[in-house]
């Protein structure tokens, strides 16, 4: 097998425009395309990442809430990596998006923080400093 990366990640949301809005003017990620897909009466929004992978942001009409806390078994959270965590946080903060209190990693020695998207998916913000 010769996997080389992620290509893409899927989210589900319950609220399309308000999940639009904080995918591509909060975090800032640009639109590929959007499809709206009536026999699914569903949205497709395909957003690039930095580094060329993707998310792709879809809505049906009443998806079940997505259990978190506690941990629930599945996909915890989505981790993006940041230059500079101070920054990304304040940017967020003014942006009126909660962040926790800033981790460190106890084997990496990195810093981290969580927020959430409109659906309550826990996003990490991964301070990688080389």
């Amino acid at each position: 097998m010769a996997i080389r990366g992620i290509h893409h990640l899927a989210i589900i949301t319950a609220d399309y425009p308000r999940a639009r809005a904080f995918y591509t003017a909060t975090l800032g990620f640009a639109v590929l395309s959007e499809h709206y897909r009536q026999a699914r009466e569903s949205w497709k929004l395909n957003l690039a990442l930095p580094d060329g992978s993707q998310i792709e942001l879809f809505s049906f009409p009443t998806p079940p809430p997505r259990p978190s806390r506690p941990e629930a078994c599945g996909l915890r959270h989505l981790a993006l990596r940041v230059d500079n965590l101070d920054e990304e946080i304040a940017r967020l903060q003014a942006a009126g998006v909660e962040c926790e209190a800033v981790r460190v990693d106890e084997y990496t020695g990195q810093r981290f923080t969580f927020l959430a998207d409109p659906d309550g998916l826990p996003i990490e913000l991964y301070e990688q400093v080389d």
